[in-house]
């Protein structure tokens, strides 16, 4: 067959085929040429999820009669006109193929009223009206409007049914067309947007802040469960809100990121927060967030992909720490009992601080074990704030005194009260009633010490009294002897006394009380499969995190009312100890007003 050029239309026909993937793609592009203009207002109006209509009226600064033409030509575009505006771009579309994409498919008619550099309407000129259909263009010609752009596209793929068969239902294609204005109204605050659908009006966002906007648009639920994040890095800046640990979901719906106002999908920035919940999230569960991240134009690459859902940094490993950091340095700090409310982006590095980023004189680090004088627990100037010891630890004396409610000096996890079926820690604090599972707030207790102790190279070890002798397989032992030296440096003392045994020494101190011949097993296990090297470099908290659930206080063992205070205080100084290393709660909350309704009580 001989080499021929393409008709302009099936050119046009086959870009379409990359831009307007569905009824939402092209409602996409509309609606970015509509804030590229700078509108402050944008009405959306679909039939039939936007298959048989599309119309979308905007306040933006309109097109002058002379380009109506050249807005639906391929390639034709305000925004560029040298490869060094190509990198600096700093507006939503830039390609100038978009609208002429959608004409290739559809029947358009396209009217504007060019407003001469912010003139009111009466003195803009007048509004013209140009007619495309399957690409065919038309001639301009007069029409009423105020200063703006109304873009109206009928009959989406009319003329390429094969296309038009691979479109969804109704209500999926709707859903799509909603969810795309949902992430412009994110992004965009300040404007207002109006969708409609079949005549009805479906959304309403009227233009506000955008702690506003993200409640208009996520809801409550996502606001009240979130925390304000707000960092910046020389030319990288990172602001809005992410998920609490506790409140994650296994859905991925609520994963929203914007770079310099673009809505995008990046599997580097998408991997960058889960490495930062990584620690406090359960593996089922994942984030989510609405984050906005700016840069400078030259750092970003938009032009990959012809949607621009994709993108590509120049620093991409810069990026990925910066982001890591200042999501996980947020989700470490540690977190008041009842704090509920989230924060504005605004005030984002006040919240991050806590209650406990100040010293407190309940925050002296204990071991579990010890049994301290219980006046230790009570706020200055307080005498006693706990009654004399009761080596049964399941009941608090009666008369233990509290600090009531609304004094400021209270321990924020309160005191134990009772531990229910040796799992459960009872506390009161100024709020009501904390429950805490003992064995997975020890053991992150457990393994953030284990990992300080092995970032400062400094795991003491604890030398045993009796070597503990283990049998072990023949395979294993060939495996770790040339690892010995490897396995002193985090605590653990091991010889080799046959080919199939071998003899514990010590054992890191933090886990002196755990179970030697078991966490010995497990250690032994780990440097069999992966090496020391190994283990401490790309399985360091894998490591860490079996390590301290050896450590941590059991099930079922019986904690008198000073140790159970002692682990309050120390889950108050510890990062992250809303979860385990497993990503599970370790204490919940219960108000007075929930237990005041549980038993219909006013007050």
């Amino acid at each position: 067959m001989s080499i021929r050029v393409l008709p302009d239309v099936l050119i046009s026909q086959i870009a379409a085929g990359e831009v307007v993937e569905r009824p939402a793609a092209a409602l996409k592009e509309i609606l970015e040429n509509s804030l590229d203009a700078g509108a402050t207002e944008i009405q959306i109006e679909l039939e039939q999820g936007g298959v048989k209509r599309i119309r979308v009226s905007d306040n933006g600064c309109g097109i002058p009669r002379d380009e109506l033409a050249l807005a639906l030509t391929r390639h034709a575009t305000s925004k560029i006109a040298s490869l060094a505006d190509l990198e600096q771009v700093a507006s939503l579309g830039f390609r100038g193929e978009a609208l002429a994409s959608i004409a290739a498919i559809a029947r358009v008619q396209l009217t504007s009223r060019f407003d001469h550099n912010g003139a009111d309407s009466t003195s803009a000129g007048h509004a013209w009206a140009l007619q495309v259909d399957g690409g065919q263009l038309g001639e301009p010609a007069p029409a009423a409007r105020g200063a703006g752009t109304t873009l109206d596209i009928q009959d989406l793929f009319f003329n390429t049914p094969a296309r038009r068969k691979f479109l969804k239902t109704e209500a999926t294609e709707y859903a799509h067309c909603a969810e795309a204005v949902r992430r412009q109204a994110l992004s965009h605050p300040d404007t207002t947007f109006i969708l409609s659908h079949n005549g009805r009006v479906q959304l309403r966002f009227p233009a506000a802040t955008a702690a506003a906007r993200v409640r208009q648009v996520l809801g409550e639920a996502f606001e009240s469960n979130t925390v304000a994040v707000d960092a910046a890095a020389g030319g990288l800046h990172v602001s809005g809100w992410v998920i609490r640990p506790g409140a994650a979901t296994a859905s991925r719906d609520s994963q929203h990121v914007f770079v310099n106002g673009r809505y995008v999908r990046d599997k580097l920035i998408v991997h960058a927060l889960r490495e930062a919940y990584r620690d406090v999230l359960h593996h089922q569960l994942n984030p989510a967030y609405c984050l906005f991240i700016s840069l400078p134009p030259d750092g970003v690459d938009v032009n990959v992909h012809p949607a621009k859902t994709e993108i590509r940094f120049r620093d991409s490993r810069g990026v990925h720490q910066f982001l890591f950091h200042a999501v996980e340095r947020l989700l470490a700090a540690p977190a008041a009992a009842g704090e509920t409310e989230p924060a504005s982006p605004q005030t984002g590095t006040q919240a991050a601080a806590s209650p406990f980023a100040v010293p407190q004189p309940w925050q002296t680090a204990m071991p579990l074990q010890v049994n301290e004088a219980m006046a230790f627990y009570a706020p200055l100037g307080q005498g006693s704030g706990v009654g004399g010891q009761d080596s049964g630890g399941a009941v608090a004396p009666a008369e233990q005194s509290f600090p009531a409610s609304g004094q400021g000096d209270a321990p924020p996890l309160g005191y134990a009260i009772a531990q229910l079926h040796g799992v459960y820690v009872l506390a009161q604090n100024t709020q009501g009633l904390v429950l805490v599972d003992m064995h997975a707030a020890h053991e992150r207790v457990v393994y953030e010490k284990l990992k300080a102790a092995l970032d400062a190279r400094a795991v003491p070890a604890q030398t045993l009294l009796i070597p503990v002798a283990l049998t072990v397989d023949a395979r294993d032992v060939a495996e770790i002897s040339p690892h010995l030296e490897g396995l002193r440096g985090i605590g653990f003392e091991v010889s080799i006394t046959s080919p199939t045994s071998v003899a514990v020494r010590s054992v890191p101190w933090l886990l002196k009380n755990a179970d030697p011949v078991e966490l010995t097993r497990a250690v032994l296990h780990e440097v069999a499969e992966f090496g020391v090297a190994r283990l401490l470099a790309d399985r360091r908290n894998e490591l860490l995190a079996t390590l301290a659930c050896h450590g941590a206080v059991r099930a079922n063992r019986h904690l008198t009312l000073p140790e159970m205070n002692a682990l309050l205080r120390e889950m108050e100084a510890t990062e992250r100890a809303g979860q385990c290393n497993h990503g599970r709660p370790t204490w919940f909350q219960i108000s007075l007003r929930e237990l005041d309704a549980m038993f219909m009580r006013g007050r």
